[in-house]
């Protein structure tokens, strides 16, 4: 098949995006990625594969995509990109990235008439009650989740297939709109297995940490993701555990409440912000730690997505340990790989740390069955089977 894939934003970079559309070109697949440009990027290039087709925007439009169920100008200025997109490239499915641009495909496509497959990244009407620039003036009072919960409905019901990310996602979903059923396909993100089998260890980093007892976070720091309760820990386990180090590698604008608290508790010895690291070097990070940790706050979207990172330390054979948000809970406790505390609660953090700073073997034994799970059953390789299959089946 020739599919077009519809991204609104530039790429790369968008694991993702990439994972799927690699695994359908390898298959015999044409993946035809739509994708925006802000700057001087190519129009047309080839990426692994994927033939790439960039269309300008700029800020405005990047601006009015926030506004796209509250007024139409986004939709209809991305409906003559994709009109256009669709007649060069003479493809014969369409794949929507999440719903923010589904209006101007689905609009686009009534002089088509392709199947149209949607890829629910994340639980976006959920996602936008967490938005900063949604808790005050004029956000609060223009942009409207529930509008876009009700465009959500819409776009799954006119979809011929619907992925999303996890179980608890889709048990979300069957709960909302039972008559969606039988066109949900489970395509969870987990890591290639390149990640795990193909890097190089930067010696600097495992030199910098080899005599410290590293918890480790890499990724968004929002507010959201649960640091404070690890920096608040840290104030305790610091006399527990003399050397250790919270390592956080990522960043976020919320940061400075980060920083501030790790002052005001005269943590700066006890912790590291090394911001925004490549890719590259997540593997050296994750090796030079003891205990990875996921302390995500419990909410809508966070229990029914998982965070990619859990599978990249399990990779590693590192143990977890994880909050009790839903889904990243159950993948823990089903395979063994970790612990679990209580979202936001710091005395339970702190327990469950020493729990596996004292027992060396529980931490092997974890990390162990971590990797074994990756290899056997849930790196990409093993996941996108069904995506693959979607593809092979869906003329039919």
């Amino acid at each position: 098949m020739k599919i077009g894939m519809i991204l609104d934003a530039p790429f790369p970079p968008d694991p993702r995006v990439e994972n799927e559309a690699v695994s359908l070109v390898k298959a015999g697949h044409d993946v035809f990625l739509f994708c925006l440009k802000y700057g001087n990027e190519k129009a047309s290039e080839v990426i692994n594969g994927i033939q790439v087709k960039r269309y300008a925007s700029n800020q405005l439009e990047y601006k009015l995509s926030a506004l796209a169920y509250t007024v139409p100008f986004y939709s209809i200025l991305m409906k003559k990109k994709i009109h256009q997109f669709i007649k060069e490239t003479n493809i014969d499915a369409l794949h929507i990235h999440d719903i923010r641009i589904a209006a101007a495909v689905f609009n686009a496509n009534t002089a088509f008439n392709l199947p149209v497959v949607l890829d629910l990244h994340d639980n976006m009407p959920e996602v936008m009650k967490l938005y900063p620039h949604l808790q005050k003036f004029p956000g609060k009072y223009i942009i409207t989740p529930s509008k876009w919960k009700k465009k959500e409905k819409e776009f799954i019901e006119k979809a011929d297939k619907v992925i999303s990310v996890s179980p608890e996602f889709l048990e979300n979903l069957v709960e909302r709109i039972p008559s969606v059923k039988d066109k949900l396909v489970l395509v969870p993100n987990t890591i290639r297995e390149s990640f795990y089998k193909d890097f190089k260890v930067d010696k600097t980093i495992i030199d910098r940490y080899k005599d410290n007892f590293v918890l480790l976070y890499l990724g968004d720091t929002h507010i959201r993701r649960g640091l404070q309760t690890a920096i608040e820990a840290v104030s305790s386990l610091k006399h527990i555990i003399p050397n250790i180090k919270l390592v956080i590698v990522g960043r976020n604008t919320t940061d400075v409440v980060l920083k501030q608290q790790v002052a005001d508790l005269n943590l700066e010895k006890f912790v590291d912000f090394e911001g925004w690291q490549n890719v590259s070097l997540f593997q050296s990070y994750i090796l030079s730690s003891a205990i990875c940790i996921s302390p995500l706050h419990r909410n809508l979207q966070h229990d029914v997505a998982y965070a990619n990172k859990i599978f990249q330390y399990m990779s590693l054979a590192k143990p977890l340990l994880v909050s009790d948000a839903t889904a990243q809970r159950r993948v823990v406790e089903n395979n063994n790989t970790g612990l679990v505390h209580k979202d936001r609660d710091v005395e339970d953090f702190s327990d469950k740390i020493i729990t596996l700073y004292n027992d060396e073997a529980l931490r092997n034994e974890l990390g162990q069955n971590g990797k074994q799970f990756i290899e056997n059953e849930f790196s990409w390789e093993q996941t996108s089977k069904k995506l693959i299959h979607l593809y092979n089946n869906l003329l039919s």
